[in-house]
């Protein structure tokens, strides 16, 4: 292996120079994500600048038959980008050219190291956003694509995989595929847009993405809303949505993580309570509509506050509260990690799977904050790991157990983070073993040396 790895480096240098590095700082870096999982240091980094770079490393990496891990920014919850066999770490964060941008089609195409915030800089004076907001301004929208990304507006914009229209994919061979194209819909064999969609890199590696894109809104207002109980809270997401009241974003914080959030992101006025924090978006006559309806329906369920952001600063300052809902829980006990679950249900299991985390936590006797885009019946648990020797394991008993009740209410172990390495463990369960096997069978259609991410998603 080692030989191979040096024949590899060397052959890559001739194209990529010093962009490939062996530098251990480097190296350390890209070695884990924002995970509990153990680093893995791969053999080397390699810093692509056009697809035309990634198509030849990763021909390269199979003809040596060395592992190729690929990298958007590293902001991975499961273990996604750890090299757990080592090989070469192919970082795309320099691909940020924005192609173009077709604003009477309302698509564009962009590479693969392009932002979120970056993209919708750019669109703004077109008229034009990106909705898919995943929480986090750092990660690539090819990083969202192969983990089939959300966040909080999927309620009324969808996920990344509504939003995507094509791609442009490098094979574990170093081929180079187009899929889809700009058509809103195509009856043309097999999806394979899709297919990559959520392949965490096991199948290739994105490069580029044609994007669906949405007009920015004429007015938007947002409000946050607290109630004395956590079921009630629960209870009132459930009757906004069956209402049928075309919310953009609806996020549940329990007592926990308000709290957290108050302290972390100086909230004023807002008290430790299960809370929503809700957002609408229309013309002006239908946004007051949307929102008279949905602080209606809170007040039924007993909602003690119910308070408007219409100005722009003010409904920042509280989105950005829970974009930092994570570096919140954190700072409520220094010297803990967190262990961050993504149980999705039915909406009409939502309660129910909610409240029974609750009851999961408290018994535990671990500090979790309940957090999460209940408007499609996704939630997290920040689970806080204690520094203890059996830290860990306390906390992944807990997480599984909150697994288990999402599976048992019709739901998945992960909405939007993916499998990577932490949740190899469920996706049996989830998908039982006929599913499996055709899934490794298409694995080993189009990576057949097994050098795409290997350790990922399966657990042997």
């Amino acid at each position: 292996m080692a030989q191979r790895i040096e024949e590899l480096i060397e052959a890559a240098r001739s194209f990529l120079g010093e962009r490939l590095t062996t530098s251990t700082g480097l190296r350390e870096h890209h070695s884990h994500g924002q995970d509990t999982q153990p680093p893995a240091l791969p053999d080397a980094v390699a810093f692509v600048e056009t697809t035309e770079e990634a198509a030849k490393l990763v021909g390269l990496c199979n003809r040596h038959r060395v592992p190729v891990v690929a990298w958007g920014a590293g902001t991975s919850l499961e273990g996604h980008v750890t090299p757990v066999r080592g090989g070469i770490t192919l970082d795309l964060s320099r691909m940020t050219r924005i192609i173009e941008v077709n604003a009477a089609d309302m698509d564009c195409r962009i590479e693969a190291g392009v932002t979120r915030p970056q993209l919708n800089e750019h669109l703004r004076d077109q008229g034009l956003f990106f909705p898919v907001d995943p929480g986090t301004s750092a990660c690539t929208l090819g990083g969202m694509c192969a983990t089939r990304a959300s966040g909080t507006n999927a309620v009324r914009y969808g996920t990344i995989r509504e939003n995507v229209l094509g791609l442009t994919v490098v094979l574990a061979d170093g081929r180079v595929i187009r899929t889809g194209g700009r058509v809103r819909k195509s009856a043309t064999g097999y999806d394979l847009t899709h297919l990559f969609i959520g392949s965490e890199g096991t199948l290739g590696v994105i490069t580029e993405i044609q994007l669906r894109l949405h007009g920015i809104p004429e007015a938007i207002s947002a409000a946050a809303c607290q109630f004395s109980d956590l079921r009630s809270a629960v209870d009132s997401v459930i009757t906004i949505l069956q209402s049928g009241v075309p919310v953009a974003r609806i996020e549940l914080l329990d007592d926990v993580q308000m709290g957290a959030c108050i302290a972390y992101s100086k909230l004023e006025g807002l008290a430790a309570l299960p809370s929503l924090f809700l957002e609408f978006h229309g013309t002006p006559a239908s946004v007051a509509e949307q929102a008279q309806q949905a602080e209606a329906i809170a007040r039924e369920y007993g909602a003690s506050l119910f308070r408007w952001a219409t100005d722009p600063e003010e409904r920042t300052k509280l989105w950005q509260a829970r974009h930092d809902a994570l570096w919140a829980a954190l700072a409520l006990k220094p010297g803990h990690k967190g262990l961050a679950t993504d149980s999705i249900v039915p909406i009409s299991e939502l309660t129910d799977a909610v409240t029974g985390t609750k009851e999961d936590i408290l018994a535990s006797g671990l500090t979790g904050a309940v957090v999460g885009h209940v408007g499609d019946g996704n939630f997290h648990t920040v689970i806080l790991v204690p520094p203890e020797p059996d830290g860990l394991e306390r906390a992944m008993e807990l997480d599984r157990k909150i697994v288990a009740r999402a599976l048992a209410h019709g739901g998945s172990c992960s909405g939007e983070h993916g499998v990577g390495i932490g949740k190899r463990e469920f996706i049996l369960q989830e998908h039982g073993p006929e599913a499996i096997a055709v899934m490794r069978s298409l694995k080993h259609a189009l990576d057949p040396n097994g050098i795409m991410n290997p350790g990922k998603l399966f657990l042997n």
